[in-house]
């Protein structure tokens, strides 16, 4: 096996990695979970937490 058919086949099962990764983030049934995780910091309450003991 030469090495260069070793990088070719490395190369090709990093864009395929890539290309996956990419259909996923970018798909339909990811997109509600990851907009409600970027909505997260703006609904998060700025309020203190009450401390323990005190009434």
């Amino acid at each position: 096996m030469d090495i260069n058919l070793f990088r070719q086949i490395i190369t090709v099962a990093g864009l395929v990695c890539f290309v996956a990764i990419a259909l996923w983030a970018y798909g339909r049934p990811a997109a509600g979970r990851f907009d409600e995780a970027a909505m997260q910091p703006i609904n998060d309450d700025d309020l203190p937490h009450e401390q323990a003991g005190s009434k």
